[in-house]
């Protein structure tokens, strides 16, 4: 698909929205809630857990989908998260961040279930890795922005919490009404199963996808939150660290995507989850603020390679199996991530570097798990190795 395609710069400018606002709400959410809401430790820890409940319950798009075609519901979960992040600075409590944060949340997390399957049905097999590149380059482009302007906003112009959300939430349904203006409804190639379907054969899957959801909340919460607490980021520091982030995904994220397609599922998720064992590990020990920042833009580069998990779905799924196997997924994703920014908040109390030493062991369990992926798996052989009743296969294009 040619990023001349509709339905490409369709997917590319939701990325593109969502990434703005998104890091918008992310890039100022320590901050606020130390400065502002004087949160501690445990209470962030709730705040993550409560963000993850919506993605758990991802499985219920399944069920919106019976009523509401996928694009539709692609908008429409754009718009809730785009309020929801407008609303965040008017309610500087713990029962408000709370609310906001949910509301964000399932405009977020429904979001990107639907654009997940729309991406796998839409795109042929043999250029799906090279485009989600492409979709990560332009998620930083719009990360960029935000940054930029919360640089220029806040520290040049003073502009407070409550200004900078609100305009990044207002500036997201403004691109959201273009893009509902500009584009038709698409018709999918592939009719998709409405219930909820969980395959024998999609096992590894499934798991490599559970340790993601579990290794990612260490990094997304208590990475960020160590850089305020123990290092003292200003706002500033966070967001220039955000902005290299991205800025390193934008000028490399097209050539990591052509690296996936090159070398294969396998070798790519063994080259990503090797790096996370040893970042997570310096992380445990780093008494550094530079080297500290050095390791999260490591880490955050690191995660670009996770696209080889949507790329190895795609090859051995049943095109009608998408759309329910991407709202099971982003429950699995999320078992542990509603539970584990609670717990490790609560450790965090007590042994910081505990967090991280977790987080190792759940790299090297997907490293493990990664190795069974084939030379060139497809729907006859989607893993090298498994039991018998694992291997068995579902007949194709089930009623």
């Amino acid at each position: 698909m040619s990023v001349t395609d509709p339905k490409a710069r369709l997917l590319l400018g939701l990325t593109f929205i969502m990434s703005m606002v998104f890091a918008t709400w992310q890039t100022l959410l320590n901050n606020f809630v130390v400065e502002v809401a004087q949160f501690n430790g445990a209470q962030i820890g709730i705040l993550q857990s409560l963000r993850e409940v919506p993605g758990f319950l991802a499985f219920t798009a399944i069920f919106v989908l019976l009523v509401m075609r996928e694009q539709t519901l692609a908008l429409v979960s754009m718009a809730l998260l785009c309020v929801g992040v407008a609303l965040t600075g008017y309610f500087p409590s713990v029962l408000g961040l709370y609310a906001t944060t949910v509301l964000m949340s399932i405009g977020f997390h429904y979001y990107e279930t639907v654009n997940q399957s729309l991406t796998l049905q839409w795109l042929p097999k043999e250029q799906t890795a090279e485009f989600m590149g492409r979709a990560l380059s332009v998620k930083a482009a719009g990360a960029l922005l935000a940054y930029g302007a919360i640089w220029l906003l806040m520290t040049g112009l003073g502009w407070d919490y409550r200004d900078m959300y609100l305009v990044a939430g207002i500036s997201g349904l403004m691109m959201l009404a273009f893009l509902i203006w500009r584009f038709p409804r698409f018709e999918n190639p592939h009719p998709q199963h409405k219930r909820l379907l969980l395959r024998r054969s999609y096992w590894l899957y499934y798991g490599l996808t559970f340790l993601s959801g579990a290794r990612r909340q260490i990094f997304m919460v208590f990475a960020g939150f160590m850089m305020v607490e123990k290092f003292g980021y200003t706002v500033a520091a966070i967001t220039g660290l955000f902005l290299i982030n991205y800025l390193f995904n934008l000028l490399f994220a097209p050539a990591i995507g052509r690296f996936v397609q090159r070398v294969g599922e396998r070798r790519a998720l063994t080259v990503e989850y090797l790096g996370l064992a040893l970042v997570f590990t310096s992380y445990a020990f780093v008494e550094s603020a530079t080297l500290a920042g050095a390791l999260y833009v490591i880490d955050h580069l690191l995660f670009a390679l996770a696209i080889a998990i949507k790329s190895y779905l795609q090859k051995i799924a049943d095109p009608k199996d998408l759309a329910a196997t991407a709202s099971v997924s982003f429950t699995i994703n999320h078992i542990a991530a509603v539970v584990i920014p609670a717990l490790l908040g609560v450790l965090w109390l007590t042994a910081p570097s505990a967090v991280f030493l977790i987080g190792t062991g759940f790299a090297l369990t997907s490293l493990l798990l990664c190795r069974n992926i084939p030379d060139h798996p497809d729907a006859e052989t989607p893993v090298r190795w498994a039991p018998a009743r694992l291997r068995r296969r579902v007949p194709p294009n089930p009623t």
